[in-house]
């Protein structure tokens, strides 16, 4: 069993949830149960499935709750397409956001990569 809270990958994927909380405070408030919700939600997933993963015993268990995140991730990657093509979100948040998504994406990637050469 690990620690999540010592993985990288999990701190940024954290980190980025309470940046989109905040951003999406500012969506409008008939989206909340819409679009805020569910960039909420992928957001959170992602943090969760590591969290998740890393209870779970054994290496094939892991990877596939790195799965499920990666999956996540690539859904907030959507609604912040949908976000910023709305105009809920300027030009300097998108990309910014994006890109930490992009990075988390390729940060568990690596780490599916790694577990597959190591088992």
């Amino acid at each position: 069993m690990r620690d999540f809270r010592k993985l990288k990958v999990w701190s940024r994927a954290h980190q980025l949830t309470l940046a989109l909380y905040r951003v999406t405070k500012e969506f409008p408030k008939d989206e909340m149960y819409g679009l805020t919700a569910q960039i909420r939600r992928a957001a959170a997933s992602v943090g969760a499935n590591l969290a998740e993963g890393c209870g779970r015993k054994g290496e094939r268990e892991f990877a596939r709750f790195l799965s499920i995140a990666l999956g996540s991730a690539s859904e907030l990657e959507y609604h912040l397409i949908l976000a910023t093509d709305l105009d809920y979100l300027d030009g300097g948040e998108s990309l910014r956001m994006s890109g930490e998504v992009i990075e988390v994406k390729r940060m568990i990637s690596g780490l599916l990569a790694k577990l597959k050469a190591d088992g």
